[in-house]
């Protein structure tokens, strides 16, 4: 039954996307993020779908009216840059066939990142977006946490199979990534059910982060809260709310759930913690040794002895044998795009940070932009959540990253055009030479 529901929604919308590409990005984001097909058991688990969506969004854009001119920007030169870069990884990879398939799923993913730039022009679209990956995500959010209060935190949260958040850490980060946003839908909405049911959400989010076992969701969602009393109008309410939850959440976990959050503390003692440190030292090697890195798919065993047989060592001796993957998206990047590649990755982030500080402050003293402000300051949360599970996750790309990124692109270009008319809402106080910088000054276009 399940099967027979998502394709009848998926074929449903393709007339749809014909008529209006951005749609299409509608339908790949709730594909893509929430993966309904692999919920059921039957025909439609392994259906093309986003491939499907994706090729109707091109052929709709091309005989659309629509502008199809992706704007240069610091954020859009950077993240060619790297994507160039990958693709010169990729030819000297160390396990080619590997690595080729690797990056044709990452350019397919930053493929749907360029049709959103070039199409979410406007802010309701914007809005559409995040509520499209607000309810994919969140319905993980709902269902996990629903478990862990059922369950009493016996058992591990996990995402659907086959997708980016098929792991408990990875989909721990993705709910840690998407509780700002709930906030910002949260102050933008009016009526007040769909409030209340922002606030459940966000507790039920919550409860399945701690009932993910995610080390790196705890320490994340810890940096992310502590920012995001910093962005918040309301501080002294979430204070008032953190105060008064989170020991009531931790205290309702288990003991074994305790005893997995304090090995943050005794790291050494833990195999598994110690493995990703091997992980991360032979990332580092690799990296030394090779200036492309290894490329796609490059942590393997046959690469552990070639590149770094000491490291092998230590593998054996404190992390029980067991090789694993980079479990860092920074490590990740190193490993298999060498140090510019790292580097490349680095700048993307602080570009991005840079440009949701443009907005938050070009956009505040404008009522009619003041919705900018707030989506912009709680996607910076976002990217601080990030920031510190991904250095835990391997999730560098994750699609959901690239698509906050883009929607910091899109608000100033929101925000810049808005300054360059005049349309402020009547209540801005900007003065008028503020109005007058150069947009190449201002924003950097």
């Amino acid at each position: 039954m399940r099967d027979i529901a998502v394709t009848l929604i998926v074929f449903g919308a393709l007339p749809y996307i014909m008529m209006r590409p951005h749609i299409g990005i509608y339908a790949w984001s709730w594909i893509g993020y929430m993966a309904p097909h692999r919920l059921g058991w039957g025909f439609a688990t392994n259906l093309p779908f986003a491939a499907l969506i994706g090729g109707v969004t091109l052929v709709a854009l091309l005989f659309s009216k629509e502008p199809k001119r992706i704007p240069l920007t610091p954020i859009t030169v950077t993240l060619i840059l790297f994507l160039v870069w990958m693709i010169i990884t990729t030819l000297f990879a160390t396990h080619p066939d590997e690595a080729m398939a690797k990056l044709s799923k990452v350019l397919k993913i930053q493929l749907v990142i360029f049709l959103t730039l070039m199409l979410f022009n406007h802010r309701e679209r914007i809005h559409g977006l995040i509520w499209v990956i607000v309810i994919s995500l969140g319905f993980y959010g709902v269902k996990g946490g629903i478990f862990t209060l059922v369950t009493g935190g016996q058992f591990h949260v996990v995402g659907p199979q086959g997708s980016f958040i098929e792991g408990n850490t990875s989909l721990a980060l993705a709910l840690v990534m998407v509780l700002p946003l709930m906030h910002y839908l949260y102050t933008q909405e009016d009526n007040k059910w769909i409030k209340r049911g922002l606030i459940v959400a966000m507790g039920f989010s919550g409860l399945a982060i701690l009932g993910s076992y995610s080390r790196g969701g705890l320490l994340a969602i810890a940096a992310m809260g502590g920012f995001m009393l910093i962005k918040s109008k309301k501080r002294m309410m979430m204070v008032v709310v953190l105060v008064l939850s989170i020991p009531v959440a931790v205290a309702f976990m288990p003991d074994r759930w305790m005893d997995r959050m304090q090995t943050v503390q005794t790291y050494e003692e833990d195999t598994s913690a110690m493995g990703r440190i091997t992980a991360w030292m032979f990332a580092t090697e690799m990296a030394k040794a090779r200036f492309s890195g290894g490329g796609f798919e490059s942590f393997t065993p046959v690469n552990y002895h070639l590149y770094a047989p000491e490291v092998v060592e230590m593998l054996m001796e404190k992390a029980g044998g067991r090789y694993q993957g980079a479990h860092s998206s920074y490590f990740s990047v190193l490993g298999e795009h060498g140090f510019i590649g790292l580097f490349l990755f680095l700048v993307l982030g602080f570009v991005s940070w840079r440009t949701g500080s443009w907005v938050t402050k070009y956009a505040a003293d404008s009522d009619s932009l003041l919705w900018a402000k707030e989506l912009a300051g709680m996607i910076q949360v976002s990217l601080v959540g990030f920031a510190v599970g991904g250095a835990f996750l391997s999730l560098a790309y994750f699609d959901l990253l690239y698509h906050l990124i883009a929607v910091l692109v899109l608000l100033k270009l929101q925000v810049a055009q808005s300054l360059a008319t005049g349309n402020t809402g009547g209540q801005s106080t900007l003065s008028r030479d503020k109005q007058k910088i150069p947009m190449r000054r201002r924003g950097g276009y």
